[in-house]
């Protein structure tokens, strides 16, 4: 029987199946955080349960970390308190730990690729929905729930019923200014945020193919955005590429042994999808959204469609718009670029080759914030640092930041944010905050301008 990508994947992670039931799948790894893991840990130790397989399990400190002054004692109690557990949790499980001031602490979704923790043919979850990141090696890695995070703790496996199967085909050229952030956009907003329930998806196509490791996983990143339990794409030279010579990649001869399994993995020719939908990749421009959920989004020379029921109506008055309204010209005064979809060294190298010898707007306030210690290191070590400042952008230290505003980077009630992150909801980067999402190279043209422009005419 021919089998796809994530059948291979799957069969050969399962431990049991029960016939028309769920599966005992086995976890390769599980990455952990302060904020879903203190109530699984404690879970454990009411029932008299020790961590099974110790070694499985990265944790680190991302949600809720500042983004200044990271040596100081942490002033909010609540950030204090979870990060001051997990600390503990880990120590006593024996846990290895990036903490904040560690030269591997970042973002769990940064991290884990760029030390070699994340390989290709892999089952990785996390507490934390954008695990679909990791998707990106050709891995099936996915969010789970506390209890679950609890259930892969005591037994390095989980249960669960199989998703079906879904294909995304983009091929063609894309254009100028189109970056990967902007096609799954665009995936999202002509599918829709539910299309994927259900569903793990795969995407395919020669736009995948020839994307870097960091776009691709900027794609898988959003999967969860159009209801899929995760994305992924198949692993070839440009993955083996990325992962060689990583800290905890294999090595050598394993390393070898390890790259042909990896290309057996690719979906057989003839598999059957249960869902598929094709794209071309001239039909898709650089993107901005302008409502509440990541599928309200059109071309940034596009106008707003017309809204048509009360839903619709909701998210452009929480947002200020009015249908049929084109945004270019909107005044913005905040831009974050940052978060695990685009805070990797190729997202600030992009915005840097965009800005060099320009000045941000006086009315916008940009900030930079890098995804791990490591693409700290990048951007000094590459000149970016004095390129952003010089522009007047201000770089913070690693975290989730002004994604989530579980911090202090929180946008007031009423401004604009254009945002290189994941989630546009109601107050998700702070209350009453309107959040417009975009890629790295949108958000940098705008900073520039202070308003929603048509930068693709001046590109080189």
């Amino acid at each position: 029987m021919k089998k796809t990508l994530f059948d291979k994947v799957w069969d050969a992670h399962v431990v049991e199946s029960i016939p028309n039931g769920p599966s005992v799948l086995y976890i390769d790894k599980h990455l952990i955080h302060e904020v879903t893991s203190p109530q699984a840990f404690s879970e454990l130790e009411e029932r008299g349960l020790k961590v099974f397989r110790t070694e499985r399990i990265v944790a680190t400190a991302d949600h809720n970390t500042p983004t200044k002054d990271q040596h100081l004692p942490i002033k909010d109690d609540m950030s204090r308190r979870q990060i001051e557990e997990l600390t503990l949790n880990c120590e006593k499980n024996g846990i290895t730990f990036y903490g904040l001031g560690h030269p591997y602490n970042g973002i769990v979704h940064v991290i884990a690729p760029e030390l070699g923790i994340t390989q290709p043919g892999m089952t990785i979850v996390c507490g934390d929905s954008h695990t679909s990141t990791h998707g990106a090696f050709g891995t099936i890695a996915f969010g789970i729930g506390t209890s679950q995070v609890a259930q892969v703790f005591a037994s390095q496996c989980l249960l669960l019923e199989k998703p079906k199967s879904l294909r995304v085909n983009v091929n063609g050229t894309l254009k100028k200014g189109v970056t990967p952030k902007d096609v799954i956009l665009y995936i999202i907003a002509k599918l829709g945020t539910n299309s994927g329930t259900g569903y793990f998806c795969e995407y395919a196509g020669d736009v995948f193919e020839e994307m870097s490791m960091e776009g691709r996983m900027t794609v898988c990143n959003m999967s969860i955005e159009m209801g899929a339990r995760g994305g992924l794409i198949a692993p070839d030279e440009t993955t083996y590429a990325y992962v060689e010579g990583r800290e905890f990649a294999p090595k050598g001869a394993e390393f070898e042994k390890k790259k042909a399994y990896w290309d057996s993995l690719k979906t057989d020719e003839g598999a059957e999808f249960d869902k598929e939908y094709t794209i071309a990749a001239e039909e898709i421009g650089p993107m901005i959204t302008y409502g509440t959920n990541p599928g309200m989004g059109i071309k940034i020379t596009d106008s707003l469609p017309k809204s048509d029921d009360a839903s619709a109506e909701k998210a452009l008055a929480y947002m200020g718009f009015t249908g049929k309204q084109s945004l270019l010209g909107q005044q913005i005064n905040y831009v974050f670029i940052g978060s695990c979809t685009n805070s990797r060294i190729e997202d600030f190298r992009q915005v840097a080759d965009y800005i060099k010898g320009k000045t941000k707007a006086g009315n916008i306030t940009a900030l930079i914030v890098p995804g791990s210690q490591q693409v700290v290191k990048q951007i000094e070590a590459e000149g970016l640092e004095k390129i952003f400042t010089d522009a007047g952008f201000e770089i913070r230290e690693p975290g989730c930041s002004a994604c989530l505003a579980m911090n202090e980077d929180k946008i007031p009630a009423g401004e604009y944010c254009v945002s290189t992150s994941n989630r546009n909801f109601e107050g998700r980067q702070g209350p009453g905050a309107r959040t417009i999402l975009a890629s790295p190279l949108t958000a940098a043209a705008i900073a520039i301008e202070g308003k929603i422009i048509d930068y693709t005419q001046n590109l080189n």
